[in-house]
């Protein structure tokens, strides 16, 4: 099946370019609402599912056993930017395990603005992996592998203990076999497991509403729903989409972005779970493509609209700062979210 063309790209009045995507939105039950393209096709999920990834963390009592605050437990679902405040923080987060930032395995990197990287630069400092976006993540599987009492080193590895925990837990939350066949290495380094799109969907449906799992995962998900919208800068950082919108729905909604244009969310109020693909990973066609679905989907007060309308109808701008342009969803796009509309 091909998937759709879903966002245009304009400038002056002319198209210049073209987003296919596909977008899967399931409700509580796990009944596909709305399919949009190839929701049966696999697809990595690369970092939009970290929250998944971090129910380890909390159901085993590992959480607790550190003392992680809501911040910390935020950053272990992040993607940041690698601000201080992030990269302290899972400095924290390592300390309290008794460990340091050599026991990270997910590499350096560079902070994502230009200003934190400078900073390093002033100092004659060179980024280490406490900057690396998913730090955080890995800050918490160091933590459970501690307190599960099992080797640090090799955390990343597929056959880890950590690893397996995390692969047994996302095999239940989506119904999908996670074998060998479908394992690719993400950016950090850890295995990413291709499952269909609508499996994802699947997963934040219950991660949002807690329905279908036992009262311990239930539990684990609700507090890492809460820590992120508590937190939402610990989960990106300054601009970032997944920020801006869960500081501005304060509650509502919950939504991560990953690496090649995936995005999964949780909407509790509907019962939904939405996971989509930009085809050809552009994250600015991946934003626009999930603001879209917030607007269509549910009833806005006028901040929320505010914010909404910028993200879904962002401007191309000039070096200079003028309007040449805009990112937009397509009318197609919009009627398909419309007829799936609840009622």
């Amino acid at each position: 099946m091909d998937n759709p063309t879903l966002v245009d790209v304009t400038r002056g009045k002319l198209t210049e370019s073209l987003h296919r995507g596909s977008v899967a939105i399931v409700d509580a039950e796990g009944k596909l609402v709305c399919g949009i393209g190839d929701v049966d096709a696999r697809v990595f999920p690369r970092s939009a599912i970290k929250a998944l990834q971090a129910l380890p963390l909390v159901e085993s009592g590992a959480a607790d056993a550190l003392d992680l605050t809501d911040a910390e437990l935020s950053l272990a679902c992040a993607s940041h930017n690698g601000e201080e405040v992030h990269a302290n923080s899972a400095r924290v987060m390592l300390m309290k395990a008794g460990l340091s930032d050599d026991a990270l395995e997910c590499g350096p990197q560079w902070p994502q603005r230009m200003e934190d990287a400078a900073k390093l630069i002033l100092a004659d400092e060179t980024p280490c992996g406490l900057h690396n976006n998913c730090s955080g993540k890995h800050a918490g599987f160091l933590g459970l592998a501690k307190v599960m009492g099992v080797e640090t080193k090799g955390y990343v590895e597929p056959d880890h203990p950590v690893q397996r925990e995390v692969r047994l837990v996302m095999e239940q939350m989506t119904g999908d076999t996670l074998s060998e066949d479908v394992c690719g290495t993400d950016g950090c380094s850890i295995p990413t497991y291709a499952s269909p799109l609508k499996s994802f969907a699947r997963a934040f449906a219950a991660f949002g509403t807690g329905e279908g799992l036992d009262p311990l995962r239930a539990e684990a998900a609700e507090r890492i729903y809460d820590a992120c919208i508590n937190e939402p800068y610990m989960v990106a950082g300054a601009g970032r989409f997944c920020t801006r919108v869960m500081e501005g729905f304060r509650g509502r909604v919950f939504v991560k972005t990953g690496a090649e244009g995936v995005f999964c969310a949780s909407i509790p109020e509907l019962g939904f779970g939405v996971a989509l693909k930009c085809e050809d990973g552009a994250t600015r066609a991946s934003e626009v493509m999930m603001a879209t679905i917030l607007e269509v989907m549910l009833e806005l007060n006028e901040d929320e609209a505010a914010l909404l309308d910028s993200l879904v109808n962002p401007s191309i701008l000039t070096r200079r700062g003028a309007e040449a342009g805009h990112i937009r969803p397509r009318d197609e796009f919009l009627s398909l979210l419309k007829s799936a509309l609840p009622g």
